[in-house]
């Protein structure tokens, strides 16, 4: 029997919230880790699984997605691909790292990113602590950084560089014509308006966790 389905391709990430962005990849792993012969999945339990209300995440899928069916939910492998096209997951970004410290070697020897569709080139740092790291991509000094994302097409700059200096660096990224940042370093960094910013502060978390932690006793 030959299903029938329609997707969302003409769907625009510009016009749905970040909250929404942010879920998304989060009911992707968990659809992702279902055993193999998980053939459906309802919108109700990826909200008890995920611990959300049943009525968020069904509008989230259904901005996505038109193959959910009432009683049987959607087919595990067509909702996979639907959240992947809507990500973009599969068209790979170029990214480097500015920062060589041990979170920019960690995030730089991480292979899970590739998953994503981000794939980080190389690191860069005012004092290289040798020509590679444990993942054997290349440290090169900052005075390589704009020859090197031109050369390579980079479109995303990843900062884990200390606070005080996370501002010029960004500056820097930007005369690169970088599309994106991605920011690990804990202050507020200012960008011109068609520059993307995405701030991760863990130090912000790990008090939510805690505090969910709390209301949980």
């Amino acid at each position: 029997m030959v299903r029938m389905r329609t997707r969302k391709n003409d769907m625009n990430t510009n016009k749905v919230s970040k909250t929404l962005l942010k879920r998304l990849p989060v009911y992707l792993n968990y659809i992702k880790t279902l055993p193999e012969h998980t053939e459906s999945i309802s919108a109700t339990k990826i909200a008890k699984a995920l611990d959300l209300g049943d009525v968020l995440v069904r509008k989230d899928l259904a901005k996505v997605s038109d193959g959910g069916r009432r009683k049987l939910g959607y087919v595990r492998e067509d909702l996979i691909r639907d959240i992947e096209e809507f990500l973009d997951v599969n068209r790979t970004a170029c990214a480097v790292i500015v920062g060589a410290g041990k979170l920019g070697q960690a995030l730089l020897d991480y292979d899970g990113f590739e998953k994503s569709g981000l794939q980080i080139l190389a690191g860069f740092d005012i004092c290289p602590g040798g020509p590679r790291t444990g993942g054997g991509k290349p440290i090169f000094p900052m005075s390589r950084l704009e020859a090197y994302c031109r050369a390579n097409d980079v479109t995303i700059g990843i900062i884990t560089v200390p606070a005080e200096h996370a501002q010029k660096v960004c500056d820097q990224l930007v005369a690169c014509d970088v599309e994106a940042i991605w920011n690990f370093s804990p202050v507020h960094l200012s960008v011109p308006e068609h520059v993307v910013i995405q701030s991760e502060n863990l130090a912000v978390s790990l008090t939510a966790l805690r505090m969910q932690m709390k209301n949980r006793g």
